[in-house]
């Protein structure tokens, strides 16, 4: 038996974002625009997909775009600056990280702290649904301009 696939589909070096989840918003949504849940913390980036990429759970593959709060909804192309690891469900669902400049220490640091919470958050959700999979963030699996 193999492991969740964290393989990332080729990306343009500015992929078209599609915000889902406005930066400080507590409502996480899924691409469709349908509520997948609401977290206790607000989320301290803006999150959505890139259209037309999966990952390997089956959804768009998701991305985080770094800077000023974006409406939900809004379509942006931002350069690709680092991709990291995640799993959820026990499937692969690597983050693609754009920002108009190259992530800081603190912008690192910031995001390994909120991924490691969020996968804390998701498995307690897994639990309430039913299912104790394999949910964890698993570290950088792209960084710098070759992202």
């Amino acid at each position: 038996m193999s492991g969740p696939d964290l393989a990332v589909p080729p990306l343009p070096r500015e992929p078209e974002v599609l915000i889902e989840c406005p930066r400080f918003s507590m409502v996480k949504r899924r691409a469709d625009g349908s509520v997948d849940f609401v977290s206790p913390l607000p989320c301290p980036y803006n999150y959505g997909s890139i259209p037309g990429l999966l990952s390997d759970d089956g959804d768009p593959l998701d991305a985080v775009v770094l800077g000023p709060r974006l409406a939900q909804g809004q379509r942006v192309r931002v350069p690709v600056v680092a991709v990291l690891g995640f799993i959820d469900a026990g499937k692969g669902d690597p983050k693609v990280v754009c920002g108009t400049h190259p992530m800081t220490p603190a912008e690192r640091a910031g995001l390994e702290r909120f991924f490691r919470v969020y996968a804390l958050f998701k498995r307690g959700l897994h639990r309430v649904r039913g299912a104790v999979p394999d949910t964890r963030f698993v570290g950088w699996l792209r960084e710098g301009p070759e992202a």
